[in-house]
């Protein structure tokens, strides 16, 4: 989604910093995306306000239920501003327009501008949110990454309870799935939580013993965090989270205590390569001034891998600017918190308020159209239930009593189940879309499930593979790649070692190296399509690709 904020970020001095100075104009309105130019919106005609409905109801399908207005914005960008008695008449027609359409507004930001003579005139930003018809609220997935004891399930914890750590790991032990997590005090598995906002932005959680469902229900937007593993020992998993779940944004947790260490490089360099917009928390503060991280990880930003420019969070505009420019621009945003004393959670709560879905409403419709593709990432069993399988619907719709094919087992074949029951954050619901993650009760056994199948529509006459081709970048290798070498590429929500098998038109290949290069699965086939990203590792040595030929096994 394209916002723009009342801020320029090519205001950014050298330095990084973007000044908090208020810009004499904007760029000229975007005629695709979700941000509209209004001067005023006085006592529009009846012609007027329909024909006002129905461009915003335009500009909400372009941002997929979220749209941005700029009022006392000419179309070429200049800041006029309106009077005091023009603000309230436009904002109050917004609002019936809003209203006409079932959506809510809320004022971001108000400015003055041309106050030299003391009747200074105004220009204000406001947020205008609709949730979809057939959804009960606008959700983004935010996956939280960074070293262990960086303190991400804390930050969690707190979050999404609203009551603060007590310094000895209180917030987190809700976090944590297993007994041996609690003991050791580090995350060993993908954990779920989720966050909600009302229409005003305020956070429905805290409310006294709400549950998942009730969540749900009282929210407009949906934050669901993907609390993955920081030890190396872990990596695997965390990998798998990044790529099997397709999060929209990444939270990079750094410790203010310990700065920057080795896992933190890890993380960073995943979220590059599979290209997810990412923001940085710095915990800790309580303990120590944040000053030091806060200067290596600008420097880390600016580096020439990564060329981002890190804007530290101090304010409420900060904020707005930073969720404004989150996609649009390269601009990282950073803010200080305390899980203790809970200074600066309140601005990182307002971003996460305003931050941006990941894709249009557009594109969604056009997943959705497409035949059914749900990417297994967990396996269940559950007593008098049966098998459950829990994942990501990457395209089209599953409902109840679906009839779907599950695959590829160890021979390649594709096997028919009905789906009979769904749930979607902990709830039972009817039907499942696009970009929705959920679990699935399925109507019988299925032999060898594991991790990394995937249900599809049998109309897709699916075919499990052994061997692919892919045109692959070498980001890392201490020497040179050669056929016969053994490594872990993940596709999707598919792990699995592989064999290099040959290498097109050269011997071997060296760090920052491209080639075409054909794989083969050690273990079992897999579902892989052509144009799927795929990274690979083993040990230090790291590499990204996409796929581009792929060999079906032969039926028989």
């Amino acid at each position: 989604m394209d916002f723009l904020g009342l801020f320029d970020p090519s205001t950014a001095d050298e330095s990084g910093d973007v000044h908090d100075d208020f810009t004499d104009q904007l760029p000229p309105e975007p005629q695709v995306g979700n941000v509209e130019y209004k001067l005023k919106l006085v006592n529009p005609s009846k012609q007027r306000f329909e024909h006002l409905v129905t461009q915003m109801k335009w500009r909400l399908r372009e941002g997929q239920g979220e749209a941005i207005y700029e009022i006392g914005v000419e179309d070429n960008g200049v800041l006029t501003g309106l009077a005091e008695y023009e603000m309230t008449a436009s904002l109050q027609t917004l609002q019936q327009m809003a209203y006409k359409l079932g959506a809510t507004t809320t004022v971001l930001r108000e400015r003055l501008v041309d106050n030299d003579n003391g009747n200074g005139r105004k220009v204000a930003e406001v947020l205008v949110r609709k949730v979809p018809d057939d959804q009960h609220n606008i959700e983004v997935r935010v996956a939280v990454m960074g070293s262990a004891d960086a303190g991400k399930s804390t930050l969690l914890g707190v979050l999404t309870q609203g009551q603060f750590d007590n310094g000895r790991g209180r917030a987190r032990l809700n976090m944590f799935r297993h007994l041996h997590e609690v003991q050791s005090g580090r995350t060993s598995s993908i954990s779920h939580e989720i966050l909600g906002f009302d229409t005003q932005g305020h956070v429905v959680n805290y409310s006294e013993f709400m549950t998942a469902e009730e969540i749900c229900e009282n929210s407009t937007k949906l934050i669901t965090f993907i609390d993955l593993a920081g030890h190396r020992k872990y990596l695997r998993t965390t990998v798998l989270g990044l790529t099997g779940y397709s999060p929209h944004h990444v939270m990079l947790v750094v410790s203010g205590s310990a700065g920057i260490v080795g896992m933190t490089y890890e993380h960073l360099a995943l979220a590059l390569a599979l290209d997810v917009p990412f923001f940085i928390t710095i915990t800790k503060t309580d303990v120590t001034a944040p000053a030091d991280t806060l200067l290596s990880l600008e420097t880390m930003l600016k580096s020439a891998g990564c060329r981002k420019v890190p804007l530290v969070v101090k304010n409420e505009d900060d904020v707005i600017t930073a969720g404004s420019n989150q996609l649009a621009e390269n601009i990282v945003p950073i803010f200080c918190v305390s899980n203790v004393t809970g200074e600066g959670l309140e601005l990182l709560t307002k971003f996460l308020h305003v931050l941006p879905p990941g894709i249009s409403i557009k594109e969604k419709e056009r997943l959705e159209q497409e035949l059914c593709e749900f990417q297994i990432d967990e396996t269940f069993r559950v007593p008098e239930v049966g098998t459950v399988v829990g994942g990501l619907l990457t395209k089209g719709v599953v409902t109840e009593g679906a009839k779907l094919v599950i695959g590829p087992l160890n021979d390649g074949r594709f096997l028919p189940v009905i789906v009979q029951s769904i749930h979607r954050n902990k709830a039972p619901c009817r039907v499942v879309r696009a970009s929705q993650s959920a679990s699935l009760g399925l109507s019988q056994e299925v032999p060898g499930l594991r991790n990394g199948m995937v249900l599809l529509s049998p109309e897709s006459n699916p075919a499990g593979c052994l061997f692919f081709q892919a045109a692959v970048c070498v980001l890392f290798h201490a020497t040179a790649i050669y056929p016969g070498f053994q490594t872990t590429v993940h596709i999707g929500n598919i792990r699995q070692t592989a064999v290099i098998e040959g290498i097109m038109a050269t011997g071997g290949i060296h760090t920052n190296d491209r080639a075409s290069v054909l794989f083969r699965f050690v273990r079992h086939p897999e579902y892989v399509k052509v144009g799927m990203r795929l990274l690979f590792r083993e040990g230090r040595t790291k590499g990204i690709g996409k796929i581009t030929q792929v060999f079906p096994l032969q039926q028989d």
